[in-house]
């Protein structure tokens, strides 16, 4: 009887130790999945990484499925819990509205970038599950886009957001800039505290420096369509059409979980066949990022070498904003392809095509800055941050908008939700027409 305690803890010692190694091997995948993907990481590298051996992993999860779904799950849970604090003693004051916003813009921005691998692990990896793995995942994220809704909403009714937008595009355009950072933001340079400030005042004033722009004058322009070479022998349609199917699997299951055998599958022939094309999955990959980039970058240049000086740069930026969208969602299936797969592609593959990349950007900031110099945007804007954030936001609705279902009830069509966006981009999410000056200049 006198061994009974020593017994009893003993027991709790094993459990504590056995519930020390389970938060490590999930801290461990968290960061791995973060950083590598799911599909690129194996349950050796996440028992290396915890410091157990491989078959102990066993003990503790019977499969990498597992770990994923309790590490989503993690990363949700902790930064709604977060949220919630923040949002619920704001209930019923609404003069606490930029303020609050503030601080939720840092708080998710935080735990995405520097606070929680699991928070980022989630956000990186999310779009490219199947529909089986997200599902046990669905409420608890719809329960955090629900809180960033019961917020706006209030502000809403109080008269602080404007009212031609719903609230759902005007979440799901706050998130998207968010979630964005990922593949960007170095967190080395500068701390997340400034990217938030920026983030911040962007969104809620937009970033043009008059209070009210006519963006009703705005109005989509013709499609730029990208001429791509006629295909005359038999073995260049066959290649035209694995590049094809290519970027549809990309598209859909990112690059790690794309296969040969699939890409062969979606182009009707044999997997074999495929080598007598390509030398690779690389090789088709490459290809496939290769053409993407190089439409958007020649269909965004030519929309914007329409216009000549002196610019209306608004409509010239808008010009712009709706020829990248039209690239994600109709006019290039490669370009598509690329935004998705980007966060889980190799480091090498994005080197390779850092260039064009870059060149992108330059073109962005070129337009952004002639617009700065005419007093077209605000002054108090850094220019590069603002174009990151803007194409963080307009390349992050390919995970959740669907041009395909317009004219659904609630749907959008792509001229549509592109000219919501403009607006939000240009004007933001206050309602400018009860602004006031002092709160304007107080805000910037």
């Amino acid at each position: 009887m006198m061994r009974q305690p020593d017994a009893i803890k003993q027991t709790d010692d094993d459990l504590s130790k056995s519930e020390r190694t389970r938060s490590s091997i999930l801290a461990a995948a968290a960061r791995l999945f973060r950083n590598e993907g799911y599909y690129a990481t194996t349950m050796r590298d996440i028992a290396q990484v915890s410091g157990i051996e491989a078959g102990s992993i066993y003990y503790h999860f019977q499969s990498k499925d597992q770990i994923l779904s309790e590490v989503l799950d993690l990363g949700v849970r902790q930064l709604y819990e977060k949220v919630c604090d923040i949002v619920r003693p704001t209930k019923d004051r609404s003069k606490d509205f930029r303020e609050t916003f503030a601080l939720l813009i840092e708080t998710h921005l935080t735990y995405l970038l520097t606070e929680s691998d699991f928070t980022s692990a989630n956000i990186r990896n999310y779009p490219m599950l199947s529909d089986e793995a997200r599902a046990p995942h669905r409420e608890l994220r719809a329960s955090y886009a629900g809180v960033w809704s019961d917020f706006l909403n209030e502000a809403k009714r109080s008269g602080q957001l404007r009212s031609d937008i719903s609230v759902t595009v005007i979440r799901q355009f706050i998130l998207s800039a968010m979630n964005w950072t990922v593949e960007w933001y170095d967190v080395d340079r500068y701390p997340v505290s400034i990217l938030a400030e920026r983030m911040s005042k962007l969104i809620l004033d937009g970033m043009c420096s008059r209070r009210v722009v006519d963006t009703e004058r705005l109005k989509a322009v013709p499609a730029i369509s990208v001429k791509t070479p006629e295909s005359f022998g038999k073995a260049e349609k066959t290649r035209a059409e694995i590049l094809r199917a290519a970027a549809c699997m990309l598209r859909e299951n990112g690059y790690k979980a794309t296969t040969l055998r699939q890409i062969a599958e979606e182009a009707d022939m044999k997997a074999g066949s495929v080598y007598y094309h390509f030398k690779s999955k690389e090789a088709i990959v490459d290809e496939v990022l290769n053409a993407g980039l190089h439409d958007l970058l020649s269909g965004v240049s030519a929309a914007v070498q329409e216009f000549k000086a002196p610019y209306d740069h608004h409509t010239r930026i808008a010009t712009a904003i709706w020829t990248h969208l039209d690239f994600l969602f109709k006019a290039s299936e490669f370009t598509s392809a690329n935004i998705r797969s980007y966060g889980m592609l190799p480091n090498h593959f994005r080197k390779r095509h850092g260039g064009i990349r870059h060149e992108y950007g330059r073109l962005w900031d070129r337009i952004l800055r002639e617009a700065q110099e005419d007093d077209a945007i605000r002054s108090d804007i850094k220019i590069v941050p603002l174009r990151q954030v803007m194409l963080g936001a307009l390349n992050w609705t390919v995970e959740w908008f669907d041009p395909n279902k317009a004219g659904e009830e609630g749907y959008l069509s792509l001229p549509e939700f592109s000219g919501m966006l403009v607006k939000l981009l240009l004007e933001g999410i206050c309602d400018r027409q009860n602004t006031t000056c002092a709160e304007r200049a107080e805000a910037c």
